[in-house]
């Protein structure tokens, strides 16, 4: 199949899928004899995964190391476990780092609670205020 095919049965895009080939994610397509890019099944497969991991917020290096332990399935898989649980770690900081920035914005919000003249505009002026930190 051509890259359009392999874009639609994934949901990925032609941009994505010629990015994880330039990162090495994806295996390299044969060519057809007009140099049009060939899919098999392998790749609609791979790109799935790496989609997968994606929507698990998982980086390009952390999916390298998963992918070499999918294409090696007799290696013990204890880096994987390892690679998850500071997956997860992370997870728990972003998690705690968004709970802050809700709290700064909803502190932000209250600075303006109707409508005024934009030059007298709470939310602005604390904006302005690099000092301000609430």
């Amino acid at each position: 199949m051509k890259i359009g095919e392999l874009a639609t049965l994934t949901g990925a895009t032609v941009e994505t899928i010629r990015y994880y080939e330039k990162e090495q994610l994806l295996p390299k397509p044969s060519r057809s004899a007009a140099n049009y890019r060939l899919y098999h099944e392998a790749h609609i497969e791979r790109l799935q995964f790496i989609l997968h991991c994606r929507t698990l917020d998982m980086t390009l290096d952390e999916i390298r190391v998963l992918l070499q332990y999918r294409d090696k399935p007799d290696e013990n898989c204890g880096e994987v476990n390892v690679l998850l649980d500071e997956h997860i770690k992370a997870v728990e900081r972003r998690m705690k780092e968004l709970a802050q920035l809700k709290q700064h914005l909803l502190v932000l919000r209250q600075k303006c609670t109707n409508e005024a003249p934009a030059e007298s505009c709470g939310i602005l002026n604390a904006l302005a205020d690099h000092s301000c930190h609430d």
